[in-house]
């Protein structure tokens, strides 16, 4: 994923004496956080221009990527969609369509039409994910090759929802090798691949951790584990692991939880202050 944030415009709390231990600024390459936009929803509101900036004028600083939900982009209507859209973008935050949509039209054979959607819609990303479709290596190739050469930016989500065995990190180190040369910095892995992989091998997530492109991986975390999966990821991985699927509700929490905010972390951010 190689989307591009905007110059950041947002700071919180500049200038203040008092401040929590630092985390490095938008846009960063490090302790990403992409949300999940699922609209009007008990997780927090979205999928309109109001909801959305409620959210963003607390949390914009902390938030570098965020995804429509699903089929939302036919769900919505058009002016509301694009309105949203324009929101995250005025806040610095990268949008871009979830990859059940790419699936859709894939099934359907309408890329095309797909590719017009989202540029009527304000769309300039994707996600490209394999949950309901099956993709060989040519296949996905052409086609993100395909979405690139219309002007549109890929993330790559790697990975099944409900998987039977466990991934191999052989399999997703060629993918990000794939991607690489696609142009593509950032791949998303779904949460439930990671959890079948912990446990069956303890040894495994120790080698996911030290692979030489980890940092490129964004974890889709589980929303409804929220906080404590979250908080294992960041014990697990460090506060500047990234992450993905976070909703507009979370997304605050989330950031204190990275910086030792929370029972979930036992507010670990008193351990490096003075008695």
């Amino acid at each position: 994923m190689n989307l591009t944030n905007p110059t950041e415009k947002f700071v919180a709390n500049e200038g203040s004496l008092l401040a929590l231990p630092a985390r490095e600024a938008k846009p960063r390459k490090r302790g990403l956080t992409s949300i999940i936009d699922f609209g009007p929803d008990t997780f927090g509101w979205g999928g309109s221009e109001s909801g959305i900036r409620n959210v963003l004028e607390c949390a914009a600083d902390y938030i570098d990527y965020a995804k429509i939900f699903a089929l939302n982009p036919l769900l919505v209507p058009n002016a509301t969609m694009q309105q949203a859209i324009r929101c995250y973008k005025d806040f610095g935050v990268s949008v871009y369509a979830g990859g059940i949509l790419f699936e859709y039209a894939w099934r359907r054979n309408d890329l095309d039409g797909m590719v017009r959607l989202l540029r009527s819609l304000g769309f300039s990303a994707l996600e490209v994910s394999e949950n309901c479709v099956t993709l060989t290596r040519e296949e996905r190739m052409q086609a993100i090759s395909s979405l690139q050469r219309q002007g549109i930016e890929i993330v790559y989500e790697f990975g099944a929802k409900d998987p039977e065995t466990p991934m191999k990190l052989e399999e997703l180190s060629t993918i990000v090798d794939d991607m690489t040369e696609l142009g593509i910095d950032y791949i998303t892995l779904e949460q439930s691949e990671l959890d079948l992989l912990a446990a069956t091998s303890l040894d495994e997530i120790q080698a996911l951790k030290d692979s030489s492109w980890f940092d490129r991986i964004l974890i889709e975390a589980d929303p409804y584990r929220f906080p404590q999966q979250h908080a294992t990821l960041i014990e697990d991985f460090g506060a500047d692991v990234n992450l993905a699927n976070i909703t507009l509700g979370q997304a605050l929490r989330l950031e204190g939880l990275r910086r030792g905010v929370g029972r979930a972390v036992g507010y670990s951010l008193f351990k490096n202050l003075p008695a």
